[in-house]
C-alpha cells in the first residue's frame, strides 16, 4: 500500500527587513523538497499582517500580494474562515516576528509541530544582547562588547560615548539587537563616527550592541539536531567589503566562501565543540548556523553569534556546509523535517492538577 506524502506548510514572508530574504530561502527549500515524499502548502505573511495561502514562493511581489489575507491561525475553524490542515509547519521567517520566538509561540499554542527551534531558543537568538548574555554564562569565548537601549542613550548619550572610549578599542561594530542579515550594522573607524552609527541602528530596534571589532577570519559552522546536536565542516565568509554586509550578502554577491575552511584538524574540532556548546547554550533545536571569529594576531576563536533560521538560498552557508559534509540539501530537509516531528513527540504536556 502507497503510504500518504507528509503534509508541510511552509510560511514565508513576514513583517520584518528581512521578508525578501524570506522569500528567496523559502524558494530554496521549495524547489528542494522531494515531492514523492511531500505535499507542500504554501503560506505567504505579508508586511502589513495576516496569512495568505499562495501557490508558490516563486509567485512576483505583485501576485503574491493579490488579494485578501485572512488574519491569526490558518487552521483555526469558524465562520468565515478558511481551514488548512498540515502535518508540520516549517517557518522560514528571518529576523523579528518571525525567527524571534513569536511565530513558534503561535505554532506551540496551536499545539502543532514545527521544523526548528522552539520558543526560548528562537527569543534567545534573535536577541544579541541576551544571547551574549547566555554565551558568557556557559564561558564561551566572546569579543569585548556593550550595550544600551533608546531611553539611556537618551537620557545620558555622553556618558554613554565616554564609557565606550574607555572600554572598547577601535574599530567597532555598531549592531541593532534583534535584526539579522547585517541590517543595520555600521563599522566605526574614527570616533566622530560613532553618533551617527549609533543613530542607524537605532532606526531597527531600541535596543543595540557596541562591540570591538578584531583582525580576524569569519568563520562559520552549521548545527544540526535536537538533544544530540552535531556540527558540520566549518566554512570560512571572505568579506569583499569591510565586513559581509547585507548588500554583498543578498545584492552584489561579491563575498568569496572557502568549503570548507582552510584549518587545521585541532581548529575544525575547535570551532565545532564551540558550535555545539554555543547551540546548547540557548537549548536550540532542529537547526542554526554558528558565526566564529578566528583572530589572527593569536588564533583564538570568539563566539560572534547563532541564527535559528539560518538562510537557506542557493548560496547561503548553512545548507553548502551540509552538503560539503556529506548531506545534500534534500536530504537536509528531511532530517529538519524529522527532527521536529522528534520534538514535538518528546514534549512534556504541563496540564494544571485538578482542583
Amino acid at each position: 500500500m502507497k503510504s500518504e506524502k507528509i503534509k508541510i506548510a511552509l510560511l514565508f514572508g513576514g513583517r520584518s527587513a528581512e521578508h525578501e530574504i524570506s522569500i528567496t530561502s523559502a524558494r530554496a527549500i521549495y524547489r528542494h523538497l522531494n515531492r514523492k515524499k511531500y505535499e507542500i502548502i504554501c503560506f505567504y505573511l505579508p508586511r502589513r499582517g495576516g496569512w495568505k495561502k499562495v501557490a508558490s514562493p516563486f509567485l512576483s511581489p505583485p501576485e503574491l500580494e493579490k488579494g485578501d489575507s485572512f488574519s491569526f491561525l490558518p487552521w483555526e475553524k469558524g465562520e468565515g474562515l478558511p481551514t488548512y490542515e498540515a502535518d508540520i509547519y516549517f517557518p522560514v521567517l528571518h529576523g523579528p516576528y518571525g525567527e524571534d520566538g513569536t511565530i513558534q509561540g503561535l505554532l506551540e499554542l496551536a499545539n502543532v509541530p514545527y521544523v526548528g527551534a522552539g520558543v526560548l531558543a528562537s527569543a534567545l537568538g534573535m536577541d544579541k544582547v541576551a544571547m551574549k548574555a547566555a554565551f558568557a554564562s556557559r564561558q564561551l569565548p566572546l569579543v569585548r562588547h556593550l550595550n544600551f537601549t533608546e531611553k539611556e542613550w537618551e537620557l545620558r548619550s555622553e556618558e554613554i560615548i565616554k564609557q565606550i572610549k574607555s572600554t572598547l578599542y577601535l574599530p567597532l561594530f555598531v549592531k541593532p539587537a534583534n535584526l539579522g542579515s547585517s541590517i543595520g550594522i555600521t563599522k566605526v573607524k574614527i570616533w566622530d563616527e560613532l553618533k551617527e552609527a549609533i543613530g542607524a541602528a537605532f532606526v531597527y530596534d531600541r535596543k543595540i550592541l557596541v562591540e570591538e571589532g578584531i583582525p580576524a577570519r569569519e568563520i562559520e559552522c552549521s548545527v544540526l539536531g535536537n538533544d544530540e546536536p552535531r556540527a558540520s565542516l566549518p566554512g570560512e565568509v571572505i568579506p569583499f567589503r569591510e565586513f559581509y554586509d547585507y548588500r554583498d550578502k543578498y545584492i552584489e554577491g561579491k563575498t568569496g566562501f572557502k568549503i570548507p575552511a582552510d584549518l587545521t584538524r585541532e581548529q575544525i574540532a575547535e570551532v565545532q565543540h564551540l558550535s555545539i556548546e554555543a547551540y546548547r547554550a540557548i537549548d536550540c533545536s532542529g537547526m542554526a548556523r554558528v558565526d566564529l571569529f578566528l583572530d589572527k594576531r593569536n588564533g583564538a576563536f570568539y563566539v560572534n553569534e547563532i541564527n535559528t533560521i539560518p538562510g537557506f538560498t542557493e548560496i547561503s552557508m548553512y545548507p553548502k556546509l551540509w552538503e560539503a559534509s556529506g548531506l545534500p540539501f534534500s536530504e537536509l530537509l528531511d532530517e529538519l523535517i524529522r527532527l521536529g516531528f522528534e520534538r514535538f513527540q518528546k514534549k512534556k504536556w504541563c496540564l494544571a492538577p485538578s482542583l
